[in-house]
């Protein structure tokens, strides 16, 4: 790895698996196979240590020998490799992963696929017929129609995942509105969005989960919205600068 490792991640960097195949236990047709974690230590230039990821605070005890997609954040910088679990145990009351490199680690230039965890309010509603016609202009969507709210739990710049107590059409095309603070500012979104996912929450009956692709975007939008979250993911999980 020629010292690449060493150089571009340190303690405390944020990271993301993602499944290689089918995780054991996994139910059919589940599309999320992402799981986020810490890095704890660099152990040598093809060796990492990461925290045994923890969802909605149970541990995910991740499989010895499988096989994942490691993505490394830094200062609006994303790396990227494939490596192998060879080892987990408890150490000082924490559960550690040991994971081998298996490929070179490389700049992700896919910034927009960075998902930040969040707690945003957001209105939507879904368009009309005739306004999915036109969902590519913003100026021609009907104003004014009445809208439900719900709460965005991840946000990237290529779309994002809300929570709500109703449930919308998978395909579905629906008009997304929230705040982000810019530049020290807050500014209003108003983006179209593809429903691909709706999923019931087991743990709260009646919410469901949905996970929206955005739609025709426009680019300096979709740089704001990735923009503000690498600047809220150094606030929130110390991120590191990379050199």
């Amino acid at each position: 790895m020629a010292g690449l490792l060493s150089k571009y991640v340190t303690p405390g960097s944020k990271v993301e698996l993602r499944a290689i195949g089918k995780e054991p236990g996994q139910a059919e047709g589940r599309p999320d196979r992402t799981h986020e974690s810490r890095v704890v230590t660099v152990l040598s230039e093809n060796r990492v240590e990461i925290a045994m990821p923890i969802e909605n605070g149970k541990l995910i005890l991740l499989p010895v020998e499988g096989c994942y997609d490691l993505y490394f954040y830094g200062n609006n910088v994303v790396f990227q490799c494939n490596a192998r679990v060879v080892d987990r145990y408890r150490y000082n009351g924490q559960y550690m992963l040991v994971m081998d490199l298996t490929s070179n680690l490389r700049n992700y230039q896919r910034r927009e696929y960075y998902r930040f965890s969040c707690e945003l309010e957001m209105d939507s509603r879904q368009l009309s017929g005739e306004e999915e016609i036109s969902a590519s202009s913003q100026e021609e969507l009907s104003p004014g129609l009445p809208l439900k709210s719900s709460v965005v739990v991840d946000i990237s710049g290529g779309g994002l995942k809300f929570v709500a107590y109703y449930a919308y059409e998978v395909n579905s095309l629906i008009l997304c509105i929230y705040h982000l603070m810019v530049e020290g500012k807050e500014k209003e979104y108003r983006l179209v969005g593809k429903v691909l996912a709706v999923n019931e929450l087991e743990n709260k009956p009646g919410s469901y989960e949905h996970r929206v692709q955005y739609v025709n975007v426009d680019p300096q939008d979709r740089e704001e919205i990735i923009q503000y979250i690498f600047d809220e993911a150094r606030k929130t999980h110390n991120i590191t600068e990379i050199g």
